[in-house]
């Protein structure tokens, strides 16, 4: 098969409302359907990179020039993706664009040691250029690539697709995202402005390396945000609500349409109610659900194996010791069906499960990737992740939540004398390894006696996720796994995660509002 040259390199279009209404982003890329569709085998063509030329005799010289220099390991990721984006202010598009990225990486390991290179061009020449560039991290003798190729049987379906995403033409979805706008109109004549975006995304991964190992999959993505101004009295108040997952458009069923504007609504118009908390140390209760941020930020990043290994996080001499009550436990697993952080397959073609990170308050392992499972004699948990093929892969999580526990939440409300309820968090900063945090709360209560009385604005929580986390001393048995479009940073790279937790309550945190706590 010859390269499709114009497909050879990320290409970017953007397009005006004109376009779009005419249904031109579809027309370009409705070829690529079966590719997407295809599954990966060890045939002369290689699955949904067939079309592109990938070989197995691509693969074998790939892997062999990676391993030229005495690597003790090697692989290919390739990768394919084709997104579209759409926004919408006050019904009208006032942004829309086509993206499309195609092209693979070379990973050579040696010891701790990675080199990496990618290219845009799926030529063998390229391909080759780019295995060699990642292969001089070693000095050495050349070793042996696979004479074969063995794929990996039965990957689970996660995230099953009935309509692929490149199939859904502009007309299909505007009426529903003009209708969410329309609706929210409708629901609360204080609203004055509203902004829909909406995201689709097909996309296929192929992993082969130097063990003759090859595994694909074909991964959907889809998110709507909606967000609104409301005016009372002379003033302004703003707020929103997303969904995100690895679906097709049978993901936006009624129901959720209708709730992800109700709680938009809500979520604005509330806070020209709501009052600004005293400052100062008090209890913190933290809501099911969307509150598993601050659990990702100010604890998870601590847990993923390479910080440790650079002995960077807290934790690195924790394993095996308590670091909170025994109800607490903390899972991240990559298994949730159809969530935006669930996998098939990790970066690295590593089966994908739950893994224990926190057992009766005892912190049990890590998130690992490949490379850290070596050092730490342990096998990889599935967390092998990367943004895209120009980027290696590292520890990151997946879907991190925390169990549910043996209490309810209507007992921890009524256990606060004087505190606050966080439902709804924005804006963070977190210092991965130590764990200090600050974050924005957007949507909360005062707790006053028990009850969850006057709502609150403008408030920050400040402390140490670790230390929080020891200080966790109820969980209830509501967990929720949010199902907002998270997404997460480190180094330079963002992936899809979700998160979750119970109502929880911290026995002190430290609150930024106005004045001190009476």
């Amino acid at each position: 098969m010859t390269e499709n040259p114009g497909m050879s390199r990320r290409n970017v279009i953007g397009l005006g409302a004109a376009a779009l209404a005419a249904g031109a982003v579809p027309d370009l890329f409705s070829d690529l359907g079966t590719a997407l569709a295809a599954q990966a085998g060890p045939a002369e063509g290689i699955g949904p990179f067939a079309r592109f030329g990938v070989t197995e005799q691509m693969l074998r010289d790939a892997l062999g020039a990676a391993l030229s220099r005495g690597a003790d390991y090697a692989d290919l990721f390739f990768q394919h993706r084709i997104g579209n984006s759409l926004a919408l202010e006050d019904g009208e598009v006032n942004r829309a664009y086509a993206s499309v990225e195609l092209g693979v990486g070379v990973r050579a390991v040696k010891g701790d040691q990675t080199g990496y290179a990618y290219t845009e061009d799926l030529t063998l020449e390229a391909v080759v250029r780019a295995a060699k560039t990642a292969a001089a991290i070693a000095d050495g003798p050349a070793k042996q690539g696979p004479k074969g190729f063995k794929a990996d049987a039965g990957l689970p379906a996660r995230y099953p697709v009935k309509v692929r995403w490149d199939e859904v033409r502009p007309q299909q979805k505007l009426p529903f995202l003009t209708g969410l706008n329309e609706k929210v109109f409708a629901a609360d004549k204080r609203i004055t402005k509203v902004n829909v975006g909406f995201m689709d995304q097909a996309g296929a991964i192929l992993i082969a390396d130097s063990t003759g190992r090859i595994v694909s999959d074909v991964q959907p993505m889809t998110s709507l945000s909606l967000s609104c101004v409301a005016e009372q009295g002379g003033k302004k108040e703003t707020g929103g609500y997303n969904v995100a997952g690895r679906a097709d458009i049978g993901f936006y069923t009624p129901g959720k349409l209708e709730r992800i504007v109700k709680e938009a609504v809500a979520r604005t118009t509330i806070l020209f109610e709501a009052v600004t908390p005293p400052a100062g140390e008090m209890p913190v209760v933290l809501g099911a659900g969307a509150s598993g941020i601050l659990l990702h930020e100010a604890i998870g990043h601590g847990m993923e194996a390479d910080f440790n290994r650079k002995g960077i996080s807290i934790y690195s001499d924790k394993i095996g010791k308590p670091i909170a009550k025994p109800f607490v436990n903390i899972v991240d697993e990559g298994t949730l069906e159809a969530a935006r952080g669930s996998i098939n397959v990790d970066d690295e073609g590593n089966p994908v499960g739950k893994t224990m990170l926190v057992e009766k308050g005892v912190l049990t392992t890590y998130l690992h990737d490949s490379i850290s499972a070596k050092h730490y004699k342990v096998k990889p948990t599935g967390n092998g992740r990367r943004e895209s093929y120009q980027y290696a892969p590292m520890p990151r999580m997946r879907a991190t939540y925390m169990l549910p526990g043996p209490h309810k939440k209507e007992e921890i409300i009524a256990s606060v004398k004087s505190g606050i309820f966080c439902s709804n968090f924005t804006n963070g900063q977190v210092q991965i390894g130590a764990g200090d945090f600050t974050f924005y709360v957007k949507n909360g209560y005062l707790i006053e006696d028990g009850r969850l009385t006057r709502p609150i604005k403008d408030v920050n929580i400040i402390g140490n996720g670790p230390k929080v986390l020891e200080l966790v001393d109820m969980v209830s048995d509501d967990l929720v796994i949010d199902e907002g479009g998270w997404t997460c940073g480190k180094d330079g790279q963002s992936v899809p995660v979700s998160q979750g937790i119970p109502t929880v309550r911290v026995a002190s945190i430290t609150v930024g509002g106005r004045g001190k706590k009476a």
